[in-house]
Order: structure tokens, then C-alpha cells, then sequence
């Protein structure tokens, strides 16, 4: 906060109250796995709550795009779904609670991310073409064929970063999973196995998310006008 304010960024309290929220879901969350792990019938209800709180988080990041809030929640829950169901079902990981909470939450978390990025970008995008999609839609186009390269710009800037991050991995940083599993016991070939899987679930999960939210939005020609306001 005191860097912050030297430099003139305009934050104000907004990296302690980060912090303080932090501390308290953490601490909520921490009581709800104990539950969790001690009754692995509640794993359900726990998933569908991520998901929920995930969904309602990047429909509110597109509420301003056409249907925005519907693409979100059907491209998290779309992305999600099929990366663990094909991490689980292929074995790649053991179908365990306290293993199916940790991944659930890692590819949830950044499906919940490709809907946002790949939401606004789509906005973005649309507002610089906007000219472009109206000549399709003259021509008798259909609004899906009229923002399909649009859509498709978008998911590919959504995947970049994650994609330059996964590059790195090993050499620049050290992800979370890698070390996590390292902190429960693993060998570190064992954690660098767990990091892969998950690296390849988190690109699969916003594939997908950023494919679905893009092609939801891009069904109506009122996103151009939407974005030119």
C-alpha cells in the first residue's frame, strides 16, 4: 500500500482489504474441507458450490454483453466439466476427495478466468471491427459467421498468458501444484507428473470455456452495437 501511494497507482486500501477478504474464505474454506475430507459424501455439494461462486463471478465480468451472464456460466461449467471428467476417467489422477477437490478447484478457478478474458476481449474486439461485422451481416451473414474470426481472436488472447506461463514452468516459476505435492510427501518426479496433468487440464478447461462463451455471444449481431456504446 505505501509503494502504491508513493507511485501515485490510486489503490488505497484496496491490497488490505484484499488480503482481509482472503484470510476469511481461506479460514471458511479451511473449516469446509475438514468437513469435507471427513465426510466425502459432501465432495458434491462442495464442487457445485466452486462452480456456482465461479460461474456468478465471470457472469458478472460479461453482464453488459449480450447474454453475457448464460455464456459465462455454460462455458465454465462446459470447460470444467469435460478437463476433469478426461483427467479422472483416463486415470491420470486418483480419484481420491481430498485429489478431486484440488484439481476441481485449480481448473475451475481458471475456467472461471477464460470466460472473463475471452468475454471482454470479445467485447473489445467487436468494437474495433465493428465495420467489419456490419459488411458480413449486409450480405446476408449470419451474426455467428459475421463475429467467428472475432471469437476466435478472442479465445486466442485468452489462452496466450496461460499458455507463456506454462512455457516457463520450471524455469521461471515453480506452480503451485508442483510444490504443493511436494509440501504432501511426493517425489519431486511424482509432483512434476501432478503439475503436468494439471497444466494440460487448466489449457483444455479454457479451450473449451473461451470456444463456448465466444460462439454464445458472438449468435447476435447486437454485440456490435453493444460494443461501439
Amino acid at each position: 500500500m505505501a509503494v502504491a501511494s508513493v507511485a501515485g497507482v490510486g489503490l488505497g486500501w484496496t491490497p488490505l482489504s484484499a488480503l482481509a477478504r482472503a484470510t476469511v474464505q481461506l479460514s471458511v474454506v479451511a473449516l469446509l474441507l475438514r468437513g469435507i475430507l471427513s465426510v466425502p459424501e459432501t465432495v458434491g455439494a462442495f464442487l457445485l458450490l466452486m462452480a456456482a461462486t465461479a460461474s456468478w463471478t465471470a457472469s458478472g465480468r460479461l453482464r453488459d454483453l449480450w447474454h453475457g451472464r448464460r455464456a459465462a456460466v455454460t462455458g465454465v461449467v462446459a470447460g470444467a466439466a469435460v478437463s476433469l471428467t478426461a483427467i479422472f476417467a483416463l486415470h491420470l489422477v486418483a480419484l481420491q476427495v481430498r485429489f478431486l477437490v484440488a484439481v476441481a478447484g485449480i481448473i475451475i478457478g481458471n475456467a472461471m478466468s477464460a470466460a472473463t478474458l475471452a468475454g471482454r476481449n470479445f467485447l473489445r474486439a467487436a468494437g474495433h471491427r465493428r465495420d467489419e461485422v456490419e459488411a458480413w451481416l449486409s450480405l446476408g451473414a449470419t451474426p455467428s459467421r459475421a463475429n467467428l474470426e472475432i471469437g476466435q481472436e478472442a479465445v486466442r488472447e485468452s489462452l496466450l498468458p496461460n499458455l507463456d506461463q506454462t512455457r516457463s514452468t520450471g524455469l521461471v516459476t515453480l506452480p503451485g501444484a508442483f510444490v504443493g505435492a511436494l509440501f504432501g510427501g511426493a517425489s519431486p518426479a511424482e509432483a512434476a507428473q501432478f503439475q503436468l496433468v494439471v497444466l494440460a487440464g487448466i489449457a483444455l478447461a479454457m479451450t473449451i470455456c473461451g470456444v463456448v462463451v465466444t460462439r454464445m455471444l458472438g449468435r447476435t449481431p447486437y454485440v456490435v452495437a453493444t460494443a461501439r456504446d
